[in-house]
């Protein structure tokens, strides 16, 4: 063995022995007669000293390592005179007698820290160097606890992982699927998997009866932070349940992982349709930390000849308590964020519940007092609150106050990330009508079930239909989502039907899944966690790039290898492909 003991496990107790350490020279100091390297490995870094009175070959030998060589020290260890209460070895120093170079490094482009001098663009390509600091080793580790956490959990309340295939056959629904073209079967493509929906179906059909798998998936979409063109899901799925059975399961398990993995209790999540998500939050994902609910204005505020709310179809507002010491400068700054293009309001109207009990509003010259009296009372507002308005189409105002509701709560210090409030978002809409193409499109995906109750409105308003689908929103951020699925053949048909599918198509693209329909399909459902979503949620950033170990830039490229590339001629040839070059 290059070492006895790793550089993060050495302590008091250790004192007197002879050990051997191997890793990266982390940083060095030479003092006169003495040197000192920090030697760092996967576990800690450990202090190793050469005095040059003793052994000044040894001495200069350390005092010519560079920064990332990789070394190993045998020495004893030693009581610190000067410890270090930050370092899990900071009671210890090793006494060093033999030094072995195991090989020697470049000077890294950045430095390898905590607080590093290195941007996401340089960081990314030399990715492996950015592994080695403490914070990227640590987001790894708690994916890894995650992952361990989950299939214990799983596997303890009687689910079995299973592969599903990453080869499979392309659907025109959803997002845009990465392709891969045939080389046996001539211009013919596979696709990667969006997610194992099809297939954990068949699982179902197949008599497994708890399912689950840490998967890969893939989407070839727009990127952002929350978003990767490969991304990894908890996709799991239950047959002979209700939505309440699969609640009440994934509840056990998120808990779980609060337990497990950050040492945090949870108790019940709480419930909220979707209609009640919009109109008191303005998104279905909402984040309950903190109040400041939505109160419908608009018949309190028509028929004043005041024309912005008179025309409104939505007058809404927030109560920021005790923000009534608002300056016109930050008042100011909180329409300019409101006319952001990415937030899309016109304008802002205030009201000030003053500390000695009077209102002011930006639109006294309309109202009266007792009007404004009325719209305090509509909020429960009290002396110091400051009351914002939005008005407008609804979609666009209901949206417009969800970001200036989610700004407020920055401000005030309201969303505090070691502070989770988990809940279930159900009732979404089974359908949503686009107007350009004139046709429904399913809000989850063909396969989710429409509420019992709403089955007979699938003839008469498709629109109406509630979908028995849920999605789990911890802190604003939706972390997983699934529904109770069609297992009738009949009723897929006509879901079919309703989304604008031919006969012919349907059974090109799903007959294997309808086929399987009329041997014994069990009811069944599911869910899918967002795996990086919830490392990232638990870890406290809002990249889900910091928890995955070689993530892909925003534009979708790996800077370290230089991927995507092109391929060789021959490549191309031996799969009868010809690239358009657009002369």
């Amino acid at each position: 063995m290059l070492r006895t003991n790793n550089c993060g496990e050495l302590n008091i107790s250790h004192k007197g022995q002879t050990v051997t350490l191997s890793g990266w020279v982390q940083r060095s100091r030479d003092l006169g007669g003495m040197t000192f390297i920090d030697l760092r490995d996967r576990y800690g870094i450990t202090q190793l000293v050469f005095n040059m009175e003793t052994n000044a070959a040894l001495c200069e030998e350390a005092r010519r390592l560079g920064r990332e060589f990789v070394v190993s020290a045998t020495g004893t260890v030693a009581e610190r005179s000067n410890k270090n209460p930050k370092m899990s070895t900071g009671d210890i120093e090793i006494i060093v007698d033999k030094i072995v170079i195991l090989n020697t490094s470049k000077t890294p482009p950045f430095t390898i820290e905590e607080n590093t001098d290195g941007g996401d663009e340089l960081r990314m390509k030399y990715r492996y160097l950015d592994i080695r600091r403490s914070s990227v080793r640590d987001n790894l580790l708690l994916r890894h606890r995650m992952a361990i956490e989950t299939r214990n959990y799983m596997n303890n309340i009687g689910f079995i992982e299973v592969e599903t295939p990453v080869l499979i056959k392309s659907t025109p629904e959803g997002a845009r699927d990465f392709v891969v073209p045939s080389r046996m079967n001539e211009g013919q493509f596979y696709a990667l998997p969006q997610s194992p929906q099809t297939f954990k179906q068949l699982l179902m059909v197949a008599g497994l009866d708890k399912y689950f798998q840490i998967v890969k998936c893939f989407r070839d979409e727009d990127l952002r932070a929350d978003r990767q063109p490969e991304f990894t899901q908890i996709d799991c799925e239950m047959s002979f349940v209700t939505q309440d059975d699969i609640l009440e399961t994934f509840e056990g398990l998120t808990k779980h992982l609060f337990t497990a993995v950050k040492g945090v209790e949870i108790s019940g999540l709480p419930r909220m349709t979707f209609a009640d998500s919009m109109k008191y939050y303005g998104n279905d994902k909402p984040d309950i930390r903190f109040g400041m609910t939505f109160v419908d204005m608009t018949e309190l505020t028509r028929g004043h000849d005041f024309k912005v709310f008179d025309d409104a179809e939505l007058v809404v507002g927030i109560n920021a308590s005790g923000c009534a010491g608002y300056t016109r400068k930050q008042l100011d700054a909180l329409t300019d964020f409101v006319k952001r293009p990415q937030v899309g309001a016109s304008g802002l109207v205030y009201l000030r519940y003053n500390e000695d009990g009077s209102l002011k509003s930006s639109v006294d010259k309309f109202y009266t007092e007792d009007d404004l009296k009325q719209w305090a009372a509509a909020f429960e507002a009290k002396p110091g609150d400051l009351i914002l308005i939005l008005a407008g189409a609804a979609n666009k105002t209901r949206k417009a106050m969800s970001e200036l509701r989610l700004e407020m709560g920055n401000q005030l210090g309201l969303r505090n990330p070691e502070v989770f409030a988990p809940l279930w978002v159900v009732d979404f809409p089974l359908l949503e009508w686009d107007e350009d193409t004139k046709r429904y499109y399913a809000m989850h995906h063909p396969f989710t079930s429409p509420k019992p109750e709403d089955i007979d409105l699938l003839d008469t308003d498709p629109g109406k239909v509630r979908a028995n689908a849920y999605d789990l929103v911890i802190n604003g951020v939706e972390v997983g989502g699934g529904s109770i699925r069609i297992h009738n053949k009949d009723l897929q048909k006509k879901m079919f039907t309703i989304l604008g599918f031919t006969d012919e198509d349907a059974q090109a693209q799903f007959g294997f899944l309808m086929n399987a329909f009329e041997f014994g399909a069990p009811p069944h459902g599911g869910i899918a966690f967002g795996f990086d979503r919830m490392c990232s949620l638990f870890g406290g950033s809002e990249s889900i790039r910091d928890y995955i170990a070689f993530p892909k830039n925003n534009s979708g490229r790996d800077v370290m290898i230089d991927s995507p590339s092109p391929i060789k001629q021959e490549q191309l040839d031996e799969l009868k492909l010809k690239l358009n070059t657009g002369k």
